[in-house]
C-alpha cells in the first residue's frame, strides 16, 4: 500500500509536468493571434503547448481558467476590473490586479505593450455630415441607430454605462456579432458601432473614432492571465510568457490584425513572422481537416444520442403506462427543449468545464423530448382491441410490451430518434463555442474572418451529415418494422 502511495506521489508531478500547456483564446482575431504568439514562443523555448482557439467570450474563458480546463489566455486590464474583479478601481494598475488575483490562484503578466481600449465609431462621411467628433455629441441625435457587439451590450463597461455617463437617448440599439457590425455600419444599416482600438477594419472602412471626452473607458492593457500552478509545473513556460511583455506596440498589433482579417494570412503565420521564427507544421490540408471535424462531430452526435435513447425510451414507456407520470415527464423534457442552445452549452461549463463532455451533456438533454414523446405516442396509439387481445391470450405484461406493443410502436419510436439525431447534427455546430470542435469550428472562424469558404467548409458537411443520418434511420426503420406492418404502411 505504501509503495502504491509513493508511486502515485511520484508520478502525479511527472504527469503534470509532461502534459502540454493549454492556451485559450476568445472569439475574435486579436485574441487568437495572441494565443498563437504564446504557443509559438513556448515552442521555441522547447515547451509543449496547445492552443484551444475561439472558445467564446470573457465569462467562458474565465470559468475555463478557474476550473483548470485551460492554463492561460490573453485578457485586458479594463475587462478584469469591470467584469472579473468587482472590488477594484476601474483604473487599477497591474500590481493591484496581481495582488487581487493571487488568492484566486491566478497570475498576470505585465502589459504586452499596447492598450486595446473600447471606442465608439461612425462612418467618416456620416460623422462629418452630423458634425460628430465626441461621444457627448451623440446625445443631440436621438435618431441614430447603434449596433453593438453582443458582449458589449451587457458589460458593465459597455452600453449600459455609456448610456448613463453620457445621457444618451437612443432607443434603436441592437446586438450584433463584432465582425458583422463593421459590415453593418459600412452599408448604413446602423450609424455607430463599438470598436476595439487596434481593429484593422477602422482604417479599412474609413471610420471615425469618437473622442471619449468624459473619460469613461478605462485602460485596456493587454496581458496574459495564467494559473499560478504553472509556476511549479511549467516554470519555463511562465518565464517565456513573461518575456513577451512590452514587445508588442499598438501599431504592431493593428498590423497583425490586418494581416489576418484583410490579407487572409493564418494567425500562426502572422505570429511566427512577428517573433521572427520559422513556421513549423504548415496547413493540415482540407481533407485532413474535414476528417478531423467529421470524427469530432459524429462522436458528439452518436454518443449523446445513444445515451438519450437508453434513458428516453424507458421514460416514454413509463409515460405511456402511468398518465400522471407521463404528463410530468413530457412536461419536463419539453422545458429542456425550450432552453436556447447557446445558453444550454454555457450552463454546462460550471458543471463539466469546456470541451466534449459539456457539449455532449447539452446534446443529450436536447435529444430526450422527441424520443420520449414519440415512444409515448406510439404506445398510446396502439388500438385498444389489440392490447385486450394480447391480454386475453394470457401473456404477461412484460411479454406483451416486448412482443406486441414495442414492435407496433417501432416506427413512431424510430421517428423520434431520427428527429433527435437530425436536430443534434445541427445543434452540435454550436459546440465549437466551448472547445468541442466539430463542423462548427470552421463556421465560427469563417464568420470571424468574413470567409465564405470556411463557413461552407463546416455548413455543407453538416447538411450532408444530416441527410445521411435521416436516410440511415429510414433504412433502420424499414429493417426493424415487422413485415406485416410494412405491408400495412404501404397500403
Amino acid at each position: 500500500m505504501r509503495r502504491a502511495l509513493f508511486a502515485v506521489l511520484v508520478l502525479l508531478p511527472l504527469l503534470a509536468w509532461a502534459a502540454p500547456v493549454r492556451i485559450g483564446s476568445k472569439q475574435f482575431t486579436e485574441s487568437v493571434v495572441l494565443g498563437e504568439l504564446a504557443r509559438i514562443h513556448a515552442r521555441e523555448a522547447g515547451i509543449d503547448a496547445i492552443h484551444r482557439r475561439e472558445l467564446g467570450g470573457t465569462s467562458i474563458l474565465w470559468a475555463a481558467l478557474q476550473h483548470g480546463d485551460i492554463d492561460v489566455y490573453p485578457e485586458y486590464t479594463g475587462t478584469i476590473t469591470h467584469e472579473l474583479l468587482k472590488d477594484v478601481a476601474p483604473d487599477a494598475d497591474i500590481a493591484t490586479l496581481r495582488a487581487k488575483l493571487l488568492p484566486l490562484g491566478i497570475g498576470i503578466t505585465d502589459s504586452l505593450g499596447f492598450s486595446d481600449t473600447y471606442a465608439i465609431g461612425m462612418r467618416e462621411d456620416r460623422a462629418a455630415q452630423l458634425n460628430i467628433t465626441r461621444m457627448s455629441d451623440l446625445a443631440s441625435h436621438p435618431q441614430l441607430r447603434f449596433g453593438f457587439s453582443n458582449e458589449f451590450m451587457d458589460r458593465a463597461d459597455g452600453w449600459p454605462g455609456i448610456r448613463q455617463r453620457y445621457g444618451l437617448p437612443q432607443t434603436q440599439v441592437r446586438g450584433l456579432d463584432h465582425t458583422l457590425s463593421y459590415r453593418a455600419v459600412a452599408s448604413g444599416a446602423v450609424d455607430a458601432i463599438d470598436l476595439y482600438s487596434t481593429d484593422a477594419e477602422i482604417p479599412y472602412y474609413h471610420l471615425r473614432t469618437l473622442i471619449d471626452d468624459r473619460h469613461y473607458f478605462p485602460p485596456y492593457e493587454a496581458v496574459y492571465l495564467y494559473r499560478l500552478q504553472l509556476e511549479r509545473s511549467a516554470p519555463a513556460f511562465v518565464a517565456a510568457l513573461r518575456t513577451l511583455s512590452g514587445r508588442i506596440d499598438m501599431a504592431a498589433m493593428q498590423r497583425m490584425n490586418a494581416e489576418v482579417k484583410l490579407n487572409g494570412m493564418k494567425e500562426s503565420d502572422v505570429a511566427a513572422r512577428f517573433l521572427d521564427v520559422p513556421l513549423r507544421g504548415g496547413d493540415a490540408g482540407f481533407w485532413r481537416r474535414l476528417l478531423q471535424r467529421t470524427v469530432e462531430h459524429v462522436k458528439l452526435v452518436a454518443l449523446s444520442l445513444g445515451l438519450a435513447v437508453l434513458l428516453a425510451v424507458p421514460l416514454g414507456i413509463l409515460a405511456a403506462r402511468w398518465k400522471r407520470a407521463g404528463q410530468l415527464i413530457i412536461g419536463l423534457t419539453g422545458i429542456l427543449q425550450t432552453v436556447p442552445s447557446l445558453a444550454m452549452f454555457v450552463f454546462m461549463i460550471p458543471l463539466l468545464g469546456i470541451g466534449t463532455w459539456p457539449a455532449m451533456a447539452a446534446l443529450f438533454l436536447y435529444s430526450l423530448l422527441p424520443i420520449v414523446r414519440n415512444t409515448h405516442a406510439g404506445l398510446v396509439g396502439i388500438p385498444l382491441e389489440l392490447r385486450e387481445s394480447a391480454a386475453a391470450l394470457g401473456l404477461p405484461e412484460n411479454v406483451r410490451l416486448r412482443r406486441v406493443e414495442l414492435p407496433m410502436a417501432t416506427r413512431s419510436i424510430l421517428a423520434g430518434i431520427k428527429t433527435a439525431a437530425v436536430i443534434n447534427v445541427g445543434t452540435a455546430t454550436l459546440a465549437a463555442l466551448i472547445g468541442a470542435g466539430g463542423y462548427g469550428q470552421p463556421i465560427l472562424t469563417g464568420i470571424r474572418l468574413d470567409n465564405i469558404g470556411l463557413i461552407l467548409e463546416g455548413a455543407v458537411p453538416a447538411a450532408l451529415l444530416a441527410l445521411i443520418v435521416q436516410a440511415m434511420f429510414e433504412g433502420i426503420e424499414h429493417w426493424l418494422t415487422p413485415r406485416g406492418l410494412r405491408i400495412e404502411a404501404r397500403q
